[in-house]
Parts: C-alpha cells; structure tokens; sequence
C-alpha cells in the first residue's frame, strides 16, 4: 500500500489547472469582482487554503489565469515586422473575454501592489521591451531616439483602451490602424504605396 504525501514541496499540476480555469470561468461570466477566492475553489473543487499555498492574493491568481506564460516567438525580420507582431500579439492577448473582465480590477490590483506589476512584467513586457529596443537600434531607417518603452506602452495602452473599455470586436481592422499609425505617423505613407 503507498502513502500519498499532502504536505512538503510537491504541487498537483490538475489542481493548479483546475483553479485557473475556473477563474477564467467565473471572470467571463460573473466579472472580475465576483471571481473571489471561495467562488474560484467552490468551482474548481479545491479548498480556500490549497489557493493560497499557490498564489498569495486573488490578484497574482487573476494574472496568471489571463496571462500564461508564453513559449518562444517567432523572430521578427525588422522593426517593421516587429511591430505587426507586438501589435498582433497584444491584441490578442487582451481581447479574450477573461482578460477583457480581468483587466480594469487587476490595473487597480496593480496600483496596491507594486509585487504584482513587477511578477507580470519580468514574465510578460521586459523581455519585448528588450527586444524592440535591439531593433530599434539595429534599423537604420527608425526614428532616431525612439523609446521602446514608450512604443511598447502606447501599443499596450491602446490595446486595452480599445478591447476593454471600447469594447471593439473588429479586432483585425483595429490592428491594421495602430500599425499604420505607429509604423507610418500622421502624415507618412506606407511603404507599398507612392507619395500623392
């Protein structure tokens, strides 16, 4: 006969799995301030506790369920392509439905929380920030001393203005304007059509 451990270092990854899919679950329908701790272990059949082992707030539980670690990306072939796909990719991360319920709570969260902003950064924002800031500097025909903060910034505040307090669903013509706004300016003209 084995003896199942409870206690010590080993974690059951179903139960971390079923805890982040029920807070997706419960973001989509119920909202973000609805998906408290005792509603999330009540539909993911686990005790308030075995939560708290995992995550240390409601917040830090929230982003992890929205945003998961991502695996590697493409490499982009310039700053134009890498743009698109910062774009592309942001988009889409924020127009799930948890995401778009999650978001406005969890900025607030945040604010409280300095730990929080910091977790999510390191996993999420830094290393594209680094990465535009490489292609930045290797692109001869980018404006000189763009910041990639400050372009990494307006393609995430614009994508969550948009999805989650516009409420957009035409998620690809969206796309498509930020592009050209942020690849072409005002006034400039895409590469593939000639100047008027």
């Amino acid at each position: 006969m084995s003896t199942r451990h409870r206690l010590g270092p080993h974690r059951d990854p179903a139960v971390d799995q079923a805890v982040l899919e029920a807070a997706r679950h419960l973001l989509t329908e119920r909202g973000y301030a609805a998906a408290s701790i005792d509603a999330i272990a009540t539909r993911a059949g686990v005790s308030r506790p075995a939560i708290y082992r995992r995550w240390p707030s409601k917040a830090h539980l929230i982003a992890q369920a929205v945003f998961p670690d991502v695996g590697a990306d493409v490499v982009a072939d310039d700053i134009y392509a890498e743009i698109r796909k910062v774009v592309r990719g942001t988009i889409q991360l924020f127009s799930a439905p948890a995401a778009r319920e999650a978001m406005p709570g969890l900025m607030a969260d945040m604010r409280a929380d300095s730990s929080l902003y910091r977790k999510l950064s390191a996993r999420m924002d830094t290393p594209t920030r680094h990465e535009l800031a490489d292609y930045l500097q290797a692109d001869d025909e980018a404006t000189p001393h763009t910041d990639p903060n400050t372009l990494l910034d307006t393609i995430a505040g614009a994508a969550l203005f948009a999805l989650c307090i516009r409420n957009i669903d035409d998620l690809d013509s969206f796309a498509d304007s930020l592009e050209n706004l942020l690849l072409y300016g005002l006034v400039g003209k895409p590469a593939d059509q000639p100047p008027v």
